[in-house]
């Protein structure tokens, strides 16, 4: 059984890291472009199959509140970055499909937030630290079952 101070200070370097990091990240970000949540929304969207996903399970890769990504999906939607349409297998679902527009301008911010994280993360460890980094948070994920929708995590 692993001691308990060792497993809370080993959570609290890992979220203090990630803090850090995201914070970092988050004023390097180019917002004059899109916000760092709406980058998040077109991310997770673009890696889904055929670049669209249903509201609920959008809702389930997301830090942020289900009528905060509502909203947010909303705006997207009122630039031309995405579609809403409702979900032909179930009424009450909404789909959201990235468009060419959503995806072009997604890839321009992942770009420059590409080499942002590749400054901060892969500037500080190595390829072997990096796999072994991948590795044990695959490992923390992994033991936390299926992601269940709810409010944002917090510390």
């Amino acid at each position: 059984m692993t001691d308990r101070a060792m497993a809370v200070a080993a959570w609290e370097a890992l979220f203090r890291a990630q803090v850090s990091i995201m914070r970092r990240l988050s004023a390097e970000f180019p917002t004059e472009v899109m916000s760092l949540n709406e980058y998040d929304v077109l991310f997770n969207i673009s890696r889904a199959p055929g670049r669209r996903l249903r509201l609920k399970e959008l809702n389930r890769h997301l830090l942020i509140s289900q009528p905060s990504v509502s909203r947010l999906v909303d705006r997207l939607a009122a630039r031309g970055w995405v579609e809403k349409t409702d979900d032909p297998l179930d009424g009450r679902g909404t789909i959201v499909q990235l468009t060419a527009k959503g995806f072009e301008e997604f890839r321009r911010a992942a770009i420059h937030h590409m080499e942002a994280i590749t400054d901060r993360v892969g500037g500080t460890l190595d390829d072997a630290e990096l796999r072994q980094l991948i590795s044990l948070c695959d490992r923390l994920r992994d033991a936390q079952g299926p992601t269940a929708p709810g409010p944002p995590v917090e510390h």
